[in-house]
């Protein structure tokens, strides 16, 4: 067998808000609680309210993507707050058309058909994104990723006319 295996992580640039949010929810679910306690006991339907919104909507504040290549296949996870994992996608390289860099000029015709695209980047305009045209059941797609060499070497070893490097 000659099967490669590389793995990627990619964290989403976290929102300039996405902070202040997070200590804002924070300290008013405290306030709500010590109110509660203190004698205000119709807090405790604020606090339990806020409570949810930290359990349920805060992780999602914090997102990474996973890609992982085996076997001629990138499955693209979503992990939320570093533990819920969610199984985003799965590309078969038969079906990719082709893999360059945003800027190259390959994908010119592709952009300007408004073909719609899947970001799975980190969403920093410093990081060196990739788009991949790929054939899938919904039609063709342009999909944003942030893989590393050892990804784009493997990719390379399967469809070595199918990669863009400039």
């Amino acid at each position: 067998m000659n099967d490669s295996y590389v793995e990627c992580m990619v964290p989403r640039k976290s929102s300039p808000f996405s902070g202040l949010i997070k200590v804002l929810v924070y300290a008013l679910t405290a306030i709500c609680v010590l109110l509660a306690v203190m004698g205000l006991p119709i807090l405790f339907i604020p606090a339990i309210a806020l409570g949810l919104v930290i359990y349920f909507l805060l992780p999602g504040l914090s997102v990474e993507y996973e890609y992982l290549y085996l076997d001629k296949e990138i499955s693209i996870d979503k992990v939320l707050n570093k533990q819920k994992r969610k199984r985003v996608r799965v590309l078969d390289l038969n079906k990719m058309e082709l893999l360059a860099p945003d800027t190259s000029h390959e994908l010119d015709s592709y952009k300007s058909r408004r073909i719609k695209i899947q970001d799975y980047s980190s969403g920093n305009p410093e990081n060196k994104k990739h788009i991949m045209v790929y054939n899938g059941g919904n039609g063709t797609e342009l999909i944003c990723l942030e893989p590393n060499a050892a990804m784009i070497k493997c990719i390379k070893t399967v469809s070595p006319r199918k990669i863009f490097e400039y």
